[in-house]
């Protein structure tokens, strides 16, 4: 089976033809795909599409680019959509310094806010980094550290940076307090040598297969819109890069998204 542990079936280009889309997501093998809110009104929308499909999951939280919309009872329905049998992370969160949509403090804060309401829910996070490694780092190593000593569980499996485009040394440190790397299309990339040799370097037990859909679609179809059906072309070149039989790739990555997920 295969897993697409981060989509946003939920956005407007899927409007048309979703049905299509997850028909093809199944025909293609994959099994759950994870949706992650990027504010209120998407986490919302993730939680029903959970509930119209079986195979897919929701995550909620406000993105970094989302930031501005957060107020002060944003936490508040936030833990509410929380008790959904079939929310399994908060997220998409984060920081993101490429768009600065919103003021960094302001990013942080929510950043912040959001990290502990996943701490008191023992819920995964799912991280966004853009252009702001260093500081996402510096506050996951801080979390990390008081999940050690009172969320000992979910020290264990502290969630997943997404789409990852960090340094060899980011990733390191991810891995070593426990978080998965997620990784999308790019690594298909003709000009994406840098990320392959990364993948080759990484453990298959810390790796999750994403497409970020609509968004990153993997060559030979960059360009057009994606969807979960392409986290094939992510699998088989992972199968590639590591000298695996592409079902070792996927059976070790659906095995690492259940242990993350819970699901």
């Amino acid at each position: 089976m295969l897993v697409d542990t981060h989509c946003h079936l939920d956005f407007n280009s899927f409007d048309e033809d979703l049905e299509t889309v997850i028909k093809r997501a199944a025909d293609a093998g994959v099994g759950r795909i994870l949706n992650p809110g990027i504010n209120l009104e998407s986490s919302q929308a993730a939680i029903q599409l959970s509930e119209n499909y079986s195979e897919v999951y929701a995550a909620i939280g406000v993105h970094p680019n989302d930031a501005l919309s957060w107020n002060s009872e944003t936490l508040t329905h936030l833990k509410k959509l929380s008790h959904h049998p079939k929310v399994k992370a908060i997220g998409e969160i984060g920081l993101d310094y490429y768009r600065d949509r919103a003021p960094r403090d302001l990013q942080k804060h929510i950043f912040l806010e959001q990290l502990d309401l996943a701490s008191a829910l023992e819920l995964p996070v799912i991280i966004h980094s853009r252009q702001s490694m260093a500081d996402v780092i510096d506050v996951l190593k801080d979390w990390q550290l008081g999940l050690s000593d009172t969320k000992p569980g979910l020290a264990s499996r502290p969630g997943v940076l997404h789409s990852f485009s960090g340094e060899d040394h980011d990733a390191n440190e991810a891995i070593s307090m426990n978080f998965m790397i997620g990784i999308t299309g790019p690594i298909t990339f003709l000009n994406a040598d840098d990320l392959r040799e990364l993948v080759i370097r990484l453990p298959l037990g810390k790796v999750l297969i994403e497409t970020d859909s609509p968004f990153l679609s993997p060559h030979p179809n960059r360009g057009k819109r994606n969807e979960p059906a392409n986290v094939r072309l992510v699998a088989e070149k992972i199968a590639e890069l590591h000298q695996e039989p592409y079902s070792t790739i996927t059976e070790i990555t659906s095995t690492n998204a259940s242990r993350l997920f819970k699901w």
